[in-house]
């Protein structure tokens, strides 16, 4: 059979809809599809695209962003709204990432820039088949990694989850430490098309400013001193899985930069190295600081901030799904208990309500430290609210007695030093002494939390 033949052939068969006016442009995919043994379709206007998308079903959609009649921002809407479960990707000329975002916004899968490049042609495809191929009923839906709770807050979280798994588009996870943003962006891996590649998972704020250029690119050897043998990077660790920038609001503002040209290229360059390597991995990034004043306030970069938040995921904080509290605390009682080889305990109506009661600032992990340091301590069969030792709320007042003041001499200077003394100290307990970590949980500078604690007359950490 001719290759016109097989052509022909495929398209009656096809598996992917081109919509691009450029013939040159739609003969080069429709080959490179042909050699992945995927046949194709083709439209040269937004129009065409829309006729074929109602009159027939693909697995792929890829389109241009300038057609004679329109733009591919109004296919991928359309797709959005009538084809749901069909990916589409956006080709763009090439520099013009602002489109690319906008489709990514509207719910395109992944996008492509001029010259397209085979390679990354390849990997798209894959994925984007990946998405589109019905998933065994035997596998699990979460891939093994679960949010506990019934409450609308998770609800919602789950919902916004499993329509994320389906896009390539970046995720920035918003919300305060230990809610869950890596267990959310971990979820979005598994139930991804990328399941079955690397996750990888980097805290930004813990690797010395000086190796970031080689812990994330990799390096040659010979590069320094010390570079002994070639070594991978973060990205291509990552390459065909999912790079997760844990605290990405700590990165100096000079990787910043180097981060924000190997999003847009989708190449790397090793330290001592004079050639680029194409790498295809999906970022998702999270932080506990807000990044729109970072930005605001010079400390990150604009430009970088739009890359990563294409799609934002927040996780709420636990005081603002109490309900979900008995839940959580029983299930991880229950993994605590497995762990250590104990039969698992019970929570006392008054545990529960000291629980349900308390704020927790430092959310899902701090309830599993309580519960573990109880569980080590309790001498009973069950956990009582004194097995707890849950000091006083920072920033709680405690209620007056007869109208006085509850501290010494009624004073109410020494009633807010006090509690002022009570939330630093607990965030230098959930700090483990680091005062600079320690401030931003308060939400002052390190300058201000250093005067306060000698105000304070508080030990020098």
């Amino acid at each position: 059979m001719s290759v016109a033949q097989e052509r022909r052939s495929r398209q009656r068969d096809a598996d992917v809809l081109i919509v691009d006016d450029e013939s040159d442009i739609r003969e080069l995919l429709e080959l490179s599809l042909l050699r992945m043994g995927l046949g194709a379709d083709s439209a040269a206007t937004v129009g065409e695209a829309k006729e074929k998308l109602s009159s027939r079903q693909y697995r792929l959609c890829l389109t241009d962003m300038r057609l004679p009649d329109g733009e591919g921002l109004e296919v991928v809407k359309h797709v959005a709204a009538h084809c749901v479960d069909l990916p589409v990707a956006v080709i763009t000329a090439h520099g013009s990432m602002d489109n690319a975002v906008a489709a990514l916004k509207a719910g395109a899968f992944d996008y492509l820039s001029k010259p397209v490049s085979l390679e990354q042609l390849r990997a798209l495809v894959k994925s984007a088949l990946d998405v589109s191929s019905p998933k065994s009923a035997d596998a699990p839906k979460d891939g093994g990694f679960q949010f506990t709770g019934s409450s609308a807050a998770m609800d919602q979280v789950r919902g916004m989850v499993e329509r994320l798994a389906r896009s390539q588009a970046p995720v920035y996870v918003s919300g305060e430490s230990g809610s869950g943003k890596e267990r959310a962006a971990r979820m979005i891996h598994t139930l991804g098309p990328r399941s079955a590649l690397p996750f990888v998972a980097v805290n930004c704020g813990a690797i010395p400013e000086n190796l970031m250029e080689s812990e994330f690119f990799g390096y040659r050897k010979g590069a320094f001193t010390g570079a002994e043998s070639d070594r991978d990077g973060f990205f291509h660790a990552a390459n065909g899985g999912t790079l997760f920038l844990d605290e990405v609001a700590d990165l100096p503002l000079a990787m910043q930069v180097k981060l924000l040209r190997v999003i847009q290229e989708r190449r790397v360059r090793r330290v001592g190295d004079t050639q680029e390597q194409a790498v295809d991995v999906r970022i998702i990034s999270a932080t506990h600081q807000n990044l729109k004043e970072l930005v605001d306030n010079g400390r990150f970069r604009q430009d970088l901030f739009y890359r990563l938040n294409v799609i934002e995921l927040h996780m709420p904080a636990l005081r603002e799904r109490r309900e979900d509290i008995p839940e959580l605390a029983q299930g991880i009682l229950g993994r605590l208990a497995g762990e250590a080889g104990m039969s698992t305990p019970q929570l006392t109506q008054a545990a529960m309500a000291t629980l349900r009661n308390y704020a927790f600032p430092g959310n899902v992990r701090e309830l599993e430290n309580i519960l573990e340091r109880a569980l080590a301590l309790s001498l009973g069969e069950d956990i009582d609210a004194a097995d707890l030792r849950l000091d006083p709320e920072p920033g709680s007042v405690p209620t007056p007695v007869s109208g006085e003041l509850a501290v010494a001499g009624g004073n109410l200077q020494d009633h807010l030093d006090h509690l002022e003394k009570l939330a630093i100290q607990e965030a230098l307990n959930k700090t483990e002494g680091n005062r600079t970590r320690a401030a931003q949980l308060l939400g002052v500078t390190f300058r201000s939390l250093r005067y306060r604690m000698e105000r304070l007359g508080m030990k020098d950490n």
